[in-house]
């Protein structure tokens, strides 16, 4: 991924380790807590998810020194990689590039509802994220409101509500999901 000029970017590398040893176990242990809350929510082990990182607990702990600090890395980290998102799709045509980037969030949002549990909301990275998501998707909201592709009447805090609310209900399958996700967005393209 390609660095972001977004804040939260900033707190992810500075959180990273250098050495490529402890790079390496840093990033493995990252994607297993991600996999491991998005399976068992804000109760996963952290015993497991050493385990999946291939890792020693004393890794983790080196790493992350309070379940406290895994859940803000994790959150941080899905962020940080849906602002890349936004600037991946940029060059797309307006809906396309804006129906892209939210496929990508609601995809974020298993993780970050296992993350929010935890944290009660009490964390101060969370307004550095929120800052650094709106930053990122909503030039793509209004540049689909612009080439009248998506209506006018909202803005990208009612988007963003939208698509969380829907991903906030147990489905069936990811199929059934992606056609509920298609319906709501059918609802946000501008009529002509």
């Amino acid at each position: 991924m390609t660095a972001t000029p977004f804040p939260v970017s900033e707190i992810v590398a500075a959180r990273r380790p250098h050495r490529k040893d402890a790079a390496r176990n840093y990033d493995a242990l990252l994607d297993a807590a991600r996999e491991a809350f998005a399976e068992h929510g804000a109760d996963a082990s952290l015993e497991d998810i050493a385990r999946r990182a291939g890792v020693g607990i004393g890794t983790l702990y080196r790493n992350f020194p309070t379940r406290r600090d895994l859940f803000e890395t994790v959150y941080a980290d899905e962020v940080s990689a849906l602002c890349g998102a936004a600037l991946e799709v940029a060059d797309r045509e307006p809906w396309e590039a804006l129906t892209a980037w939210l496929d990508r969030f609601a995809g974020y949002m298993v993780t970050k509802r296992a993350v929010r549990e935890a944290l009660n909301g009490e964390s101060d990275i969370f307004q550095t994220c929120r800052d650094s998501m709106f930053a990122a998707g909503g030039p793509l909201l209004e540049r689909a409101q612009r080439a009248g592709a998506a209506r006018t009447d909202m803005d990208f805090g009612d988007l963003l509500r939208l698509v969380a609310g829907i991903m906030a209900t147990n489905f069936e399958d990811a199929a059934q999901r992606d056609r509920v996700l298609a319906i709501a967005l059918d609802g946000v393209r501008a009529r002509r």
